[in-house]
């Protein structure tokens, strides 16, 4: 599951997607300007922008709820790395959780350098930028990393075409399906005319072995009926 992750005024780590509390919630403002206390009495807001029942969590209550179950993918997290590895030590769930960032190979060993034996980092990479093949060439060379989120706006992207090649299954291949732009067009939007065309084309061409969706049951049994998951 991925959560995003911002940080209140005073030091607070909550789920929140925006910078803003407006668009989630029943409250208003910056979330960094304001203290948990005045955020935590707020509700958040559904989809339709309905007031619901439910509060804005704290990172820690959430790591707490998903520790032994699931793994976490920690998006917008690595801005607070410390404060975030403080909270992985103490609720026990370093191993599970995924830190992921998009500075280059050098500027990750500088800022999280400490923390790269024992947290799970995954560097994200836009295959479209001319210095792409070098930093994942860095990437394997430096860090080793598990898996790659690699980002292309267009399947004529010829980096795409030959990323599983390069890598050589020295790291897991992960592609986000809820954007069309982040993976060349394949988006889950894509997935509900033709699964193939979505899910089968990332699989096939340019080797997902990790696909980030909105739709995880059309993905589930997509990939059971090619026998691709258990």
């Amino acid at each position: 599951m991925e959560l995003d992750v911002k940080m209140t005024l005073d030091s607070v780590l909550i789920l929140m997607h925006d910078n803003l509390l407006d668009r989630t919630t029943t409250g208003k403002g910056a979330v960094s300007q304001i203290p948990y206390d005045s955020i935590k009495v707020l509700k958040l807001r559904n989809g339709c922008a309905i007031r619901t029942i439910h509060s804005v969590p704290t990172l820690e209550q959430a790591l707490i709820h998903a520790k032994g179950k699931i793994m976490l993918n920690l998006d917008k997290a690595d801005a607070y790395f410390d404060q975030v590895y403080a909270l992985l030590e103490k609720t026990g769930t370093t191993r599970q959780i995924i830190m992921k960032g998009s500075q280059n190979a050098s500027e990750v060993q500088r800022l999280y350098g400490n923390y790269l034996q024992e947290v799970i980092y995954m560097p994200i990479v836009n295959l479209d930028k001319p210095t792409a093949r070098r930093q994942i060439d860095l990437f394997i060379k430096d860090f080793n990393p598990v898996a790659f989120e690699l980002l292309f706006v267009n399947d004529t992207n010829r980096l795409a075409k030959e990323v599983e090649k390069i890598i050589d299954g020295r790291s897991i291949i992960w592609y986000n399906t809820l954007w069309d732009t982040m993976a060349g067009g394949h988006d889950d939007d894509m997935s509900l005319i033709d699964p193939d065309r979505d899910y089968g084309y990332l699989i096939d061409e340019p080797g997902a072995r990790i696909i980030q969706t909105d739709r995880p049951q059309m993905s589930l049994d997509y990939l059971r009926g090619r026998e691709l998951h258990d």
